[in-house]
């Protein structure tokens, strides 16, 4: 299997497609083959005799270790084990469960059963968990002890009898891994087109608006990874820290497909704790970091580092939101490891643009070129034209990256209106963020014209929370937006318009909305103001509350 740098003859000069040339920035890279398989043949179906005695996960709490032998194995049986109970081709499951080997089985066992998965975040509330199983159309639910309680409230919501919530580690009415492993069912013979099965529905916020499912197909995912392996310089050798979750996309493919598909070794963690972190990376000599921005600043600048011994890793690797250059550049020093990021949404199964492991030229704070199979375009947000040249400074004015390639989503789940407005006639993606190029070809992230709030990575959707405020008796109107922290990180704010005489505080407000969302959703600021400025049409002027919030700064 070629390695980044063996490849660099495959390259093109992506320079020539600026200058007004043409009108889309291509990839470095030449175009590649995609496999017309499912991501369990494409995953699991080449395995060699050697490979299947190699390690794929490896569980930090026990130190036990799953060889990729077994794991296809379990998948198998899962698959079957599904398949004697009815789950079948258009059968929606949705799975709640940390980072732990079995995620890899359920998660994959599902798939090979033709079923298609829609991952939960393990933050949410029973009433954002119902929310996702109401949408997606789950019949199944797969989750663990500790989240059972809000998963079973959620499943009993929208009529998930208990026969049909799977609990991994075991409960009282509830099948469990173990029995399903065991029970000898074969592995189901389907016949799905990978080019338009769903494999996964994970939900997003998109450029606005409450979360919704991303509708993405086996080719979706083969093609992400075939992608990610020209430029990502994981390796057979490689033993990576799966700490980002695998029910978010990045997680899911960049990092659980990718190991798999290099047949490197992943150790779980179901929960960030910074030194549990760094504990792990020392214990097992971990190599390969995939991180979001607030771990790569923990590395950077907490103390407590020092404590440990982690020269191990040689790569950290940054995504689900921009990571600045400065920090990047403190956290590669401190821990002697090549740090790099990529660019991407649950969208785009998710990366679109990634820092080449074999570009040290290119700088730690772009978001990296286009993948192979992709094209790009840069739109001007004021004028929609499209932006084809570089300045005398060799980087061209900002504007909208538009993505097209096989990696793109086929669409949201029953959301012809939200699909329409995010991917035009042409099939270009319109991410919604404010990006420039650079001569040397890459890409940087500049900006946002979405409304979406990432913080630590996660996405909040201001009009869910906009939506939960106004449900409270004394609000009158409220508006969200972003604002950056004494750390200058994004978190939400919320204007509020109280009822006259209703006594309602700030306390009140950012206690009422914690009840009701995840931890990472709850609004941290809260300012009372006399009207939420709106257009003629009734749209939030988001625009005149930043302003309002910088005048205050």
């Amino acid at each position: 299997m070629e390695a980044p740098g063996d490849d660099a003859g495959r390259r093109k000069d992506a320079a020539s497609t600026i200058r007004g040339e043409r009108s889309v920035f291509t990839s470095p890279y030449a175009d590649i083959d995609i496999p017309a398989v499912t991501i369990y043949d494409y995953l699991f179906g080449g395995l060699t005799s050697d490979e299947l005695t190699r390690v794929a996960l490896i569980d930090p709490a026990t130190g036990a270790e799953t060889t990729y032998g077994a794991l296809r194995a379990q998948v198998d049986a899962f698959a079957g084990a599904l398949a004697a109970r009815g789950v079948a081709p258009g059968t929606v499951i949705a799975v709640l469960c940390p980072n732990v080997p079995a995620f890899a089985t359920v998660f994959h066992g599902a798939l090979r059963a033709g079923a298609t998965v829609t991952t939960i975040n393990s933050l949410y509330t029973a009433g954002e968990i119902e929310k996702q199983l109401r949408d997606a159309g789950a019949t199944w639910f797969v989750t663990v002890s500790p989240l059972l309680p809000q998963a079973q409230t959620a499943a009993e919501a929208v009529g998930i009898p208990h026969d049909r919530v799977i609990v991994l580690d075991g409960a009282p009415g509830h099948a469990n891994l173990r029995d399903l492993l065991v029970a000898g069912a074969p592995a189901p013979e389907i016949s799905i087109d990978p080019a338009t099965h769903l494999a996964v529905l994970p939900y997003s916020s998109g450029t606005t608006g409450v979360p919704k499912g991303v509708m993405l197909t086996h080719r979706n995912l083969v093609a992400n990874v075939e992608q990610c392996r020209s430029v990502i310089d994981l390796t057979t050798d490689d033993r990576v820290l799966a700490v980002l979750p695998f029910f978010h996309i990045y997680g899911m493919t960049v990092l659980l497909n990718l190991a798999l598909q290099r047949r490197a070794s992943m150790v779980t963690m179901p929960k960030f704790d910074l030194v549990e972190f760094l504990r792990i990376t020392q214990t097992f000599g971990c190599t390969y970091l995939y991180v979001a921005p607030p771990i790569a600043v923990a590395l950077a600048k907490h103390p407590i580092v020092d404590q440990f011994d982690i020269s191990s890793v040689r790569t950290l690797f940054s995504g689900a939101a921009p990571l600045d250059g400065e920090t990047a550049e403190l956290a590669a020093q401190r821990i002697n490891a090549h740090v790099v990021q990529g660019y991407g949404m649950s969208e785009t199964s998710p990366a679109a643009l990634v820092i080449p492991a074999d570009r040290p030229e290119i700088p730690a704070s772009s978001a990296g070129v286009v993948l192979a199979n992709e094209i790009v375009k840069l739109v001007d947000t004021e004028t929609g034209d499209e932006i084809t040249e570089v300045g005398e400074d060799g980087v061209s004015r900002p504007g909208e990256l538009w993505v097209k390639g096989p990696n793109i989503m086929v669409g949201y789940l029953d959301k012809p209106e939200a699909t329409a407005e995010t991917i035009d006639a042409d099939g270009f993606l319109h991410t919604g963020d404010v990006a420039v190029y650079h001569e040397g070809g890459y890409f940087s992230i500049v900006d946002r014209v979405k409304e979406l709030i990432k913080y630590k990575g996660y996405q909040i959707a201001p009009a869910e929370l906009e939506a939960l405020l106004l449900s409270h008796p004394k609000i009158m109107d409220a508006a969200v937006i972003g604002v950056l922290d004494d750390d200058k990180q994004e978190i939400p704010k919320a204007f509020v318009v109280a009822a006259p005489d209703s006594g309602l505080t700030g306390d009140d407000v950012m206690a009422f909305v914690i009840e009701h969302v995840a931890p990472f959703k709850k609004v941290r600021r809260v300012e009372f103001i006399d009207a939420i400025p709106k257009s003629s049409a009734g749209k939030i002027l988001r625009k005149d509350l930043r302003a309002r919030e910088a005048a205050a700064v």
